[in-house]
């Protein structure tokens, strides 16, 4: 069963209002929005969006009744312009992002993101979309995957798993979770396995980070964001690791930086020049007793921001 992490926190950061327009740009099996729906009335109305059909699936099956909700089958990248099509002249009071992976794709075996389940490697959130992870490694180079690994695992041994992968694939393609997590731990040496981490790790999430364009659409959306929420309005993001996480941290900072002159020039600071965002929260983790309770919620960190102007 999905766990939505940060819960409470995040709809405390929402502020919300009980006639305003909220997002859930990430809905998952809907923890985050059905507290939502709870401080809303009947003149409220929440956005879903997810681009997982099973997602989708389960949001009209629980959610699809009430004339509150308008469910999106569409990644969040699609924000901005869903927004501005069809909220323009209403704006946005507040927007919910829970990024990375839901508890229901990782433990699902078919769905492939797991290298505790044994199932096709396949990693697509939305699998009806782009190529599976057993298509991207039957193909790429050794010098791209050695990259990727790298950078979106952040692992030491990111040339020697991907030469493995590559002399493997030459005899046999791997098809399967299991194949490809076996794989790693024998080619990370025993004495560098971490207690408590699989081996494989780091390189299932940069397989994940990689087929989903994960960094490429948050950087995108964070982008989106500020110019579609209302003076007042609150973009809550909750990341769980820290390729993620420093997008967000980056982006805050600067949006919330006041715009310097030029050194010498006799320029006064003008209301256009002042920040129009505010650090709600700057960093916040989840408490222990969530942790012992919730174990995905030890590398949840959330961040807020406010637009004041």
């Amino acid at each position: 069963m999905h766990k939505s992490v940060l819960l409470k926190e995040a709809i405390a950061a929402l502020n919300i209002k009980m006639q305003g327009v909220y997002v859930d740009a990430t809905f998952g099996r809907g923890g985050h929005s059905t507290e939502i729906l709870k401080h809303l009335n009947a003149q409220g109305r929440l956005l879903l969006f997810d681009q997982d059909p099973q997602a989708i699936a389960y949001a009209q099956a629980h959610f699809g009744n009430d004339a509150r909700i308008k469910i999106i089958p569409k990644n969040f990248e699609a924000l901005k312009a869903i927004i501005q099509q069809d909220y323009a002249n209403v704006g946005i009071d507040g927007v919910l992002f829970d990024l990375g992976v839901s508890s229901p794709q990782l433990d699902e075996a078919p769905r492939g993101f797991s290298f505790l389940k044994n199932g096709p490697l396949d990693m697509r959130m939305n699998p009806e979309v782009g190529v599976s992870c057993a298509e991207v490694l039957q193909t790429i180079s050794e010098t791209e995957l050695t990259t990727l690994i790298k950078t979106y695992g952040e692992e030491k041994f990111a040339h020697k798993i991907a030469h493995a992968i590559v002399s493997a694939r030459t005899a046999q393609p791997l098809k399967t979770t299991q194949e490809l997590a076996n794989l790693i731990e024998h080619t990370i040496p025993k004495r560098f396995h971490e207690r408590h981490k699989h081996p494989a790790t780091r390189t299932f999430q940069a397989l994940r980070i990689y087929i989903n364009r994960e960094l490429e659409v948050l950087t995108r959306v964070l982008a989106d964001v500020p110019e579609i929420l209302k003076i007042g309005a609150r973009a809550v993001f909750i990341s769980f690791h820290s390729l993620e996480d420093r997008l967000v941290k980056q982006k805050f900072q600067a949006l919330t930086k006041p715009q310097e002159c030029p050194r010498h020039l006799p320029i006064q600071s003008s209301a256009e020049e002042l920040p129009r965002f505010k650090l709600y929260i700057k960093m916040q983790k989840a408490e222990a007793t969530e942790v012992d309770n919730n174990p995905r919620a030890s590398s949840a960190v959330l961040r807020v921001i406010e637009r004041i102007r």
